[in-house]
């Protein structure tokens, strides 16, 4: 299988920091619970993560239905029991879910992994990548389908709208107002918008998030110290 990963978009990133003003800050402290109710988390199926550095719940959108039943199987299969966090990027995100880590070397390199199958992209475009988002990995395919288990969270970062306006340019991509005014304050990660499927958010725990993203690394983006998911469970 191919490496799933993220890597054209933090290309991407990486020319666009190089061009845009200071203006562009740290990410906000806002705590992504005080957005729940706009998200209708109320009727979201929350799942504990448990990690060896603390707990994240997270909501699966009933807007994208394959990935949230796809998600749900994996987690009563107990698949993401003793998962890696196999690529951290400080400001970016934070991926898991590749299988292989369970019983991986210290330096061996990840992101091949996961179930023979793929999940067809759903893109909705309430659903984008700001701060707390959580969304699925994938390889390089050209209908955009999802990992069938590796995801990601969005740490992220602040955007000015000059970049935001450069990404509509370069990319073809369209920011509404409210996603305008979530990247310039919130933050998140926009140049990967309609790219890869959002299917959940981070109800709890950015805190825990943050710190697994600021863990040293390797040259290939693996943390040092092994930071394992204990255990993912549904929450009723």
């Amino acid at each position: 299988m191919r490496k799933i990963t993220l890597i054209l978009g933090f290309a991407i990133l990486l020319c666009g920091c190089s061009s845009q003003k200071k203006v562009e800050g740290e990410k906000t402290q806002e705590p992504v619970e005080q957005k729940t109710k706009e998200n209708k988390s109320d009727n979201m199926t929350k799942i504990l993560i448990k990690t060896s550095l603390g707990d994240i719940t997270i909501g699966l959108s009933n807007e994208t239905p394959q990935h949230r039943d796809n998600f749900i199987k994996l987690v009563k299969e107990h698949y993401y029991d003793g998962v890696l966090f196999h690529r951290i990027i400080q400001g970016f995100m934070i991926q898991t879910g590749d299988p292989d880590s369970k019983t991986a070397k210290p330096g061996q390199r990840l992101g091949m992994g996961g179930p023979d199958y793929r999940i067809p992209a759903e893109f909705v475009p309430s659903l984008y990548h700001k701060r707390g988002a959580v969304a699925a990995a994938r390889d390089n395919n050209p209908q955009k389908a999802s990992s069938g288990s590796q995801f990601y969270i969005v740490d992220g970062k602040t955007f000015d709208n000059d970049y935001l306006t450069m990404i509509e340019q370069r990319m073809g991509k369209t920011f509404t107002p409210q996603q305008r005014t979530d990247y310039t304050t919130v933050g998140g990660a926009p140049f990967l918008d309609g790219d890869y499927t959002v299917f959940g958010m981070v109800l709890s725990g950015m805190e825990v998030v943050d710190k697994i993203a600021a863990q040293a690394k390797d040259a290939n983006d693996r943390p040092l110290e092994d930071i394992k998911i204990i255990s993912a469970t549904i929450l009723e």
